[in-house]
């Protein structure tokens, strides 16, 4: 019933992940952007140092106080043995390869495969060990606080930018969910719902195929170069790429990777002390270049001299700290109304998608065992607080009421229906209706409240080290994802995908 945002499937490790720390020596602290407290909901505009992006032709020369490495991680080793496999219903030729961490090419090469698509149950596969190339760069390209949605992006307009580039993207729209929609708001769109820094989503967007600067470039359809027919255009492509963003910064974060496999199907261990900013580009790029031309986008004179000559150098931005140690969730209540029981219908899973931390936990109202209806149901503010955003069936709630999500606590609603959804600028108390549940929004086969956390823009695990706590109730996982428990005083309630008795929860 409530499988929202299904894509790639993180590990699952990601049910347990850690708090996101960062560490550059260049860096601002979260004090320093000036953002307002107390401020009307729509809030001032935050203010910092203006950084100057140096002019066309420039030549990098890294400045004193360059991050320093991070500590070392002890990752995976990659697999040494040649394996046999014997082909299952349902699996695939490229499916298999890539659950080994091998090319394509190298196992139908090594089986003498004619037909790639024609592989049947019960066949055996030879699967040898991959020959790693050497250890990836170390290089660092932006700080952690540059891929993710945070304080430093708070005060950037996309859309003023992109009409003082003057390319492609400053006349571009295209039709998402029915509606003509412009470059700028896309790229906003993007941002927000995966919790992506719009600056890095458009320097991805430049350095892939220079829309932003270029006002007749070559490509039109792929501006991330990832060509698959199902992901054209710019909402699709800034999605797949999001996601393979957050699916890299939040697995680097727990150790999860032996290599990155390219699309030339060469294996390359990730140098250990990169951080997780990095570790997701590098991940992104994997499936766009052959070896040589990945080196090239993930070093110096690649994405990041695009990032340097469009913005300043991406160290000056960073934000020590996103996810403080001994940071506590503030008091939040179930997110519905006082003595009503709902069905606790989905444990940690994808907060946007499915790179994003098992983030999120699903809720669905009384009524119809399955479809989608709009609720006679109220879903309710968990905390007081102030609506930022609130279309598209998302409702963000900012906790610390200065009128911007990127920072402090935030909480993010989904398959909120447009009919009587409170709009954005309202201020809230706790147990205050915002709107009902449906299928709006995402990815639902069933009406329900999709419902996750943020923390200076980074995806806080529904069950890591601060878990939910909803009324007392306390979220667990069990590594598997959608899986997962609430527990309070002894009393377990366990998900299940549709109402039952036994996954009922009282208010």
């Amino acid at each position: 019933m409530n499988r929202a945002l299904q894509g790639l499937k993180l590990i699952h490790l990601l049910a347990a992940l850690a708090l996101v720390t960062g560490a550059c020596s260049r860096s601002v602290s979260g004090n320093q952007l000036n953002l307002p407290k107390g401020s009307d909901a729509a809030g001032g505009e935050p203010t910092r140092a203006i950084i100057t992006p140096p002019a066309a032709g420039f030549t990098f020369e890294p400045p004193d106080g360059t991050p320093t490495p991070d500590a070392p991680r002890i990752l995976p080793t990659i697999r040494a043995e040649d394996v046999e496999y014997q082909v299952r219903a349902g699996d695939s030729l490229g499916a298999i390869a890539e659950r080994y961490g091998i090319g394509l090419k190298t196992v139908i090469e090594a089986n003498g495969i004619e037909n790639p698509d024609l592989i049947e149950p019960g066949q055996l596969l030879f699967i040898p060990a991959p020959e790693p190339m050497p250890t990836g760069p170390g290089f660092k390209i932006i700080p952690d606080s540059e891929l993710v949605r945070g304080p430093a992006s708070a005060s950037f307009n996309v859309e003023a930018f992109l009409i003082s580039q003057g390319g492609y993207l400053s006349g571009y729209s295209e039709e998402v969910d029915e509606e003509e929609t412009g470059a700028a708001e896309i790229i906003e769109r993007v941002g927000r719902e995966y919790s992506v820094n719009p600056r890095l989503l458009l320097a991805l967007i430049e350095y892939q195929s220079s829309w932003v600067t270029d006002p007749e470039p070559e490509e039109t359809a792929y501006p991330l170069g990832f060509t698959n027919r199902w992901y054209n255009g710019l909402y699709k492509q800034l999605s797949w790429a999001a996601n393979r963003l957050n699916y890299g910064y939040y697995a680097w974060q727990l150790n999860a990777f032996s290599n990155w496999l390219l699309v030339d199907g060469s294996v390359v261990p990730p140098d250990s002390t990169i951080n997780a900013g990095t570790a997701a580009l590098q991940y992104l790029f994997a499936p766009l270049y052959s070896y040589s031309d990945w080196l090239a986008a993930v070093g110096e004179q690649g994405l990041f001299a695009t990032y340097y000559r469009m913005f300043g150098y991406p160290f000056d931005y960073a934000v020590n700290n996103l996810v403080p140690e001994g940071l506590t969730q503030p008091e939040m209540q179930l997110p519905f109304q006082d003595g009503e029981v709902w069905s606790f219908t989905g444990g940690p899973h994808g907060g946007w998608g499915s790179g994003s931390g098992w983030a999120a936990l699903d809720f669905a109202p009384p009524g119809e065992p399955m479809g989608c209806v709009i609720s006679d149901y109220w879903t309710t503010a968990v905390a007081d607080g102030v609506i930022t955003y609130s279309d598209h069936g998302t409702i963000l709630l900012d906790l610390d009421g200065d009128g911007y999500d990127q920072t402090g606590w935030s909480v993010l609603y989904l398959h909120i229906d447009s009919e009587g959804r409170l709009p954005a600028g309202t201020r809230v108390k706790a147990g205050n209706p915002i709107g009902r549940p449906s299928c709006e929004g995402g990815v639902s086969n069933g009406t329900h409240v999709h419902l996750a956390r943020r923390y200076n823009g980074v995806w806080i695990p529904a069950d890591g080290a601060v878990p939910f706590n909803l009324d007392g109730w306390i979220s667990a996982g069990t590594g598997t994802e959608y899986n997962g428990v609430l527990v309070r005083n002894g009393q377990t309630v366990e998900a299940w995908d549709r109402r039952t008795e036994e996954n009922q929860i009282q208010r």
